[in-house]
């Protein structure tokens, strides 16, 4: 079965036009919720990014993808004696459907990659033997520079992921796990070491020279949607069909 993404039929004019909307809405109604937001943010889909509770900061040049269908959240517990607190660093990816929720704290290093509907968690959110008991036990989790959480992954109360590991697709993750190793399974153990010897590139590598990226990014616009028309735009959006 052949698979095709949908393409973009807006005009060049209109996308900057939404790129400029979202750049306000960022400004006036994402920014304010965070405790601090770095440089140079990037997020797609800035309607379905919610940040709830205090203490939630971001570094640089963070990006966030989201979607209607998957969104992203961040959430701190601020109640009785609970201040929950989530601090990220430079250069981290979240993915549609990711979500971060702390009650104590929950601390993400530098260029840390989170796939699709990953799962943070430093709480159990309910008492074992009360369930009325809001938040429950809570212990930090630290993740540690270049951590990658693969798609549908949980990282439970109390863990440290170490620096470069990467934990797989659907695994659980409730102990420590060491630097430069990938762990998958449930509850997720070591399956491999990471080669010593190769060279690891991280997205503050790839991203290194943000204003290059921007006008790369700009320039493939241009390229891409030269060919559309504001008519052709309207076509698609009442008629759409496989080739729109």
């Amino acid at each position: 079965m052949e698979i095709k993404i949908r393409k973009d039929n807006r005009p060049f004019w209109l996308k900057r036009i939404n790129w400029w909307l979202d750049q306000k809405y960022i400004k006036f109604k994402i920014a304010p919720q965070f405790e601090k937001i770095g440089e140079g943010p990037l997020i797609l889909g800035v309607r379905y990014l919610h940040v709830n509770g205090e203490g939630i900061s971001v570094g640089n040049f963070a990006t966030f993808i989201s979607a209607p269908d998957s969104h992203i959240h961040l959430t701190t517990w601020n109640a009785d004696k609970y201040q929950g607190k989530i601090e990220i660093g430079d250069f981290c990816l979240f993915s549609p459907g990711v979500r971060i929720s702390a009650a104590t704290s929950i601390k993400i290093g530098n260029s840390c990659m989170f796939a699709n509907s990953a799962y943070i968690s430093d709480s159990d959110w309910h008492g074992i033997y009360d369930r009325a008991l809001p938040v429950g036990k809570s212990e930090d989790v630290v993740l540690e520079d270049n951590v990658w959480i693969g798609d549908g992954a949980i990282v439970s109360k109390g863990v440290t992921i170490g620096k470069n590991s990467i934990v797989g697709a659907r695994s659980v993750v409730i102990k420590d796990v060491p630097e430069n190793v990938i762990v998958a399974g449930n509850p997720a153990q070591v399956v491999k070491e990471l080669d010593e010897n190769e060279r690891l590139i991280s997205r503050a590598d790839m991203f290194s020279s943000p204003d290059e990226l921007d006008a790369l990014y700009l320039k493939i616009d241009r390229i891409s949607l030269k060919e559309n028309s504001f008519l052709g735009w309207i076509k698609s959006k009442l008629f759409p069909g496989k080739n729109n």
